[in-house]
């Protein structure tokens, strides 16, 4: 797998719960986390048994030498990462009491993971490529031109959204949102999972007459909704102990990658994804809290248990 994308460290502050705007409230703790969606990614496939190959940027800073050595500890090839000057992209997260959160992110050295990196990337046909937005556009354009040419897979997560070009949608293989972002790609209301449903069916159109193809809906505890090939799947909701929900969208989307490279059907591998969200979100923190394969064969096993 080839993953472009993000690498922060992670400024996490807990708090017994959000503050007001202007006001002020004593935090539990503060914790240095790595994180970034494309690290985030690339943990959460390499866990699952992926090999997993990282393209991005950090800054000639602290953080730069203890991000890339937790990625290096990972398994990942970060021979593709590149030091830069400047700061290494960081993320300020509150984390309230619940496992609500908010995130502000810096983007530092991520955006000089340019379009001329994309020469140093091996991508081979049968790769799956995983993409986010914490990187230029015009990156993950020409890495999905890339990857289309060679006749690899790309899923591109549309967080934190902004709107795809037609050119990128045209060459993504699969798009993954949240319920927020697929009403914002959409230019409709957020309707609630039977109307996202209905749209899937249809066939969902964005408001300039684009047409989206194979998309993923993620809807948190109430479970996941897809077009995948023509047909639509629904997973219900996982109900789990939630500690912390950031990055559970950056593990489903590594997790659903790395089971697609792996061969597994659509369905099973969105299962699979899901139950790997299920297991983050148990846990504090971004790219450390990423399952391994036993723990989302594990989840796996107790649903199945339960549901007999």
């Amino acid at each position: 797998m080839v993953v472009v994308g993000s690498i922060n460290m992670d400024v996490v502050v807990t708090v017994p719960r959000m503050p007001l705007p202007g006001e002020t409230i004593s935090g539990g703790s503060v914790h240095q986390v790595p994180g970034g969606k494309g690290a985030n990614q690339a943990v959460a496939a390499r866990r699952l048994g992926a090999p997993t190959t990282l393209v991005g940027a950090v800054g000639a800073d602290g953080f730069g030498s203890v991000l890339t050595g937790f990625l290096s500890a990972e398994g990942i090839d970060t021979s593709l990462v590149r030091t830069e000057h400047g700061p290494s992209g960081t993320a300020l997260i509150t984390v309230a009491d619940g496992g609500e959160n908010t995130v502000i992110v810096v983007p530092g050295t991520n955006r000089a993971v340019g379009p001329a990196r994309l020469a140093e990337a091996a991508i081979h046909p049968g790769d799956v490529v995983l993409l986010q937005n914490e990187i230029p556009a015009e990156t993950n354009e020409a890495t999905a031109r890339a990857a289309k040419t060679v006749g690899a897979l790309t899923i591109l997560n549309l967080a934190p959204f902004r709107a795809p070009s037609p050119e990128l949608l045209a060459a993504a293989d699969l798009v993954v949102v949240n319920e927020t972002e697929f009403a914002a790609l959409l230019g409709v209301p957020s309707d609630g999972g039977a109307q996202i449903a209905e749209r899937l069916r249809a066939g969902p159109t964005m408001p300039r007459g684009d047409r989206v193809g194979d998309l993923v809906v993620t809807l948190g505890a109430r479970g996941v909704l897809a077009r995948m090939r023509g047909e639509v799947l629904a997973l219900p909701g996982r109900k789990v102990p939630v500690v912390d929900t950031t990055g559970a969208g950056d593990c489903f989307c590594g997790a659903l990658g790395a089971s697609l490279a792996a061969g597994l059907p659509a369905l099973a591998a969105l299962e699979r994804a899901n139950a790997a969200a299920g297991v983050a979100v148990g846990r504090f923190g971004a790219g450390p809290s990423m399952p391994t394969a036993d723990e989302v064969d594990a989840a796996l096993a107790a649903v199945e248990e339960a549901a007999q």
